[in-house]
């Protein structure tokens, strides 16, 4: 299928790892011009080398904190207009509520939520002009299902979704599409140091702790596996396209069936 993005121009925040770098990499792959972020000149320099020659595409990047309104600004004016904006700049961690303060909170809701919801905000009125645009935030499936052990990191999850489907409701007509993406448990950089860490401790195999840790811990789990990030960024590089206009408004779950609900 010709995913038809070549030359579009695509921002993933966060790309310079994880679930965010294989977005970037696939939009690459697609023909897709990408601008690649991170928070150190350091790691981006790297990533946009790294993916320069893995994917033969255009790769440039900014480096800087988008959770900082003066750095949004910034990017703006180095890059005026994007034709796709994927909001992948994310932090978590576990933590019992009573041992979540005030300042935590609002550091989740500052990265997490606000961070993209001020970059659609700068990036929309371009998107306007052309009448044509993909904003797509990544969540997760505990925007759903609330983790006990991470409230703070639910909560902005499902904040990414409201605003996603707002979005969608005042572009409503256009050639602007806006989305959300909710991955489920997936083989990241710090996923994989946690398996690895369990393994080493408890004296199993890597493969022996993610059995016990979709049987204990997601056992709703229809495919009992970590997702891979090629997985998720295969969905996230339809949703940017042109070839899906007609989905909008929607939380795409690619959650291995751990949401237990038909819809």
């Amino acid at each position: 299928m010709d995913l038809q993005l070549t030359k579009k121009l695509a921002l993933v925040s966060g790309s310079t790892a994880g679930i965010g770098n294989a977005i970037a990499a696939s939009l690459a792959r697609e023909g897709a011009r990408v601008i690649v972020n991170g928070r150190t000149s350091e790691a981006v320099d790297a990533a946009v080398t790294a993916m320069k020659a893995a994917t033969g595409g255009e790769v440039v990047g900014f480096a800087g904190d988008l959770s900082s309104a003066s750095v949004a600004d910034k990017l703006l004016a180095q890059y005026p207009q994007v034709d796709i904006l994927i909001n992948n700049l994310g932090i978590f961690e576990v933590r019992p509520f009573e041992e979540i303060t005030d300042a935590q909170w609002q550091r989740f809701f500052d990265v997490n939520v606000l961070s993209g919801a001020r970059l659609a905000r700068l990036y929309l009125p371009a998107m306007r002009q052309r009448n044509w645009g993909r904003i797509i935030f990544i969540s997760s499936e505990s925007g759903l299902q609330i983790p006990a052990e991470m409230i703070h990191y639910g909560m902005t999850k499902a904040a990414q979704i409201a605003i996603a489907r707002g979005l969608a409701e005042a572009t409503a007509g256009t050639g602007i599409t806006v989305n959300s993406v909710l991955p489920g448990p997936t083989m990241s950089r710090g996923v994989g140091d946690f398996v690895r860490d369990w393994a080493s401790q408890s004296g199993k195999s890597a493969k022996s702790v993610e059995d016990d840790f979709f049987k204990t811990a997601r056992p709703t789990s229809l495919i009992k596996r970590f997702a891979t990030l090629e997985e998720v960024a295969a969905m996230v590089t339809y949703v940017a396209s042109p070839v899906s206009a007609a989905t909008n408004g929607a939380a795409l779950r690619v959650d291995g069936g751990v949401v237990k609900s038909a819809f």
